[in-house]
């Protein structure tokens, strides 16, 4: 190699190191926020409805985006976490309440993906007590391992096995006519449609979300002048974490749909086996079912750290996973087991997949006026003027915000008669 192309190579390392080292709390909470309950709705809209969901999937977003960025700008710029900020601006009882309504919310996501962990070991024959075992010891020590960079990686490694659904969809065979056809049929007067799209919508903010990127940016040790490549890093996965949804929709739609229209799939084994029916048996079935585990354990790892964050703010305990377990350290930590150990004991004992994620939506529905109303009342009190949201920026965020509320009720009142 000539002098000149190592100077080309050095140059461009050094550019590159600066946004490694600041990407990553956006990128891994958007690939968690597509986790095994929203594989099942991608799955269901593909099955029911065809291609007729993914327009409403794109549109979600600027949402995510939105809402995701304003943690950014809160963590960096007070460098303290979602929960510690409403104790201090609130007042200490609407912070217990927030707290605990998050552990609620971060073991029910537990449930969620470890159910669905245990339905791919279902797969091959594994029993569930095994593969939820296994799941838990496996993120624990990953959670106490003390280093909040080394977590961060291992969680984006398990997020992208998700993009496998890319070469599923390829193998699917999707009809080009099809899809540009039923993409701009969107039966917006059809309530079975609209119960799915409010499932979807529902499950685009999920409130321990919030709580990890803030938290996480902070753990980073990330700077006001990080802000516009943190914003550049949640962007990119907000857009990732939609087309790995895009993806899912189209290859239930190329295949369940186009064999039974309207066919409901409700479980992985049951997903597992309408692909399985249709494309290349094997290679479905290894590639569905990595997808699905990689979905589901970044999002257990995301959801145990923010529940645990979000308490020990509540409380003022010591918080942070840069370092190992210590006696300052080991209230924070406690909470991170119990989470693991209460989320694979009650989904060993507990054989409902689908019901699991209908309770699971029904707290994140719940949560979502509360989660939200704090953050934009946080955003708009706690920032300085230069940093907070202004005009059409502001009625945009509080717009989309309020639509997403809207939509986690509307689910909350109807997706029980939807499943």
């Amino acid at each position: 190699m000539t002098s000149r192309r190592i100077e080309l190579v050095q140059s461009s390392a050094a550019r590159a190191m600066p946004l490694l080292a600041v990407w990553g709390p956006g990128l891994v909470v958007m690939l968690a926020d597509t986790d095994a309950g929203s594989l099942i709705t991608a799955a269901q809209s593909g099955s029911r409805f065809g291609y007729r969901m993914i327009l409403p999937e794109l549109v979600l977003i600027p949402v995510l985006y939105v809402v995701q960025e304003m943690t950014v700008r809160l963590g960096i710029v007070t460098g303290k976490g979602h929960g510690a900020l409403i104790r201090e601006h609130f007042g200490r009882g609407w912070a217990f309440l927030s707290g605990s309504t998050l552990f609620i919310s971060a073991v029910g996501a537990l449930l969620t993906e470890f159910a669905g962990i245990a339905g791919v070991g279902e797969m091959f024959g594994l029993p569930r007590a095994l593969t939820v075992s296994v799941a838990a010891a496996l993120l624990v020590g990953v959670g106490v391992s003390g280093s909040y960079n080394r977590a961060e990686r291992i969680g984006i490694l398990f997020g992208l096995a998700e993009l496998l659904f890319v070469p599923l969809l390829i193998i699917s065979h999707p009809s080009l006519n099809s899809l540009l056809t039923q993409v701009r049929q969107v039966p917006l007067g059809d309530t079975n449609y609209m119960m799915l799209l409010a499932a979807n919508v529902g499950a685009v903010i999920m409130p321990w979300m919030i709580f990890y990127q803030q938290g996480a940016v902070i753990d980073k040790g990330l700077r006001g002048r990080d802000i516009k490549s943190e914003r550049r890093d949640t962007a990119i996965g907000a857009t990732l974490t939609q087309l790995i949804m895009v993806a899912a929709v189209a290859t239930f739609a190329a295949t369940a749909y186009r064999a039974d229209p309207g066919v409901a799939l409700d479980t992985i084994r049951g997903m597992s086996m309408a692909l399985q029916l249709l494309v290349h048996s094997a290679i479905s079935k290894v590639l569905f079912a990595t997808a699905v585990l990689g979905a589901a354990l970044v999002a257990a790892l995301v959801a145990s750290i923010a529940g645990a964050w979000g308490i020990s703010e509540v409380f003022g305990w010591k918080h942070t996973l840069n370092s190992k377990p210590s006696r300052e350290s080991a209230k924070f930590y406690a909470t991170y087991v119990l989470a693991h150990v209460l989320g694979a004991v009650l989904v060993i004992v507990h054989f409902n997949l689908v019901s699991l994620v209908i309770d699971v939506m029904v707290i994140n529905a719940l949560l979502l006026p509360v989660v939200l109303g704090f953050l934009l009342a946080l955003e708009a009190r706690v920032l300085p003027d230069a940093l907070r949201m202004h005009g059409f920026h502001r009625w945009a965020a509080t717009g989309l915000s309020g639509a997403v509320m809207a939509f986690g009720i509307f689910m909350l009142v109807s997706m029980e008669r939807f499943f």
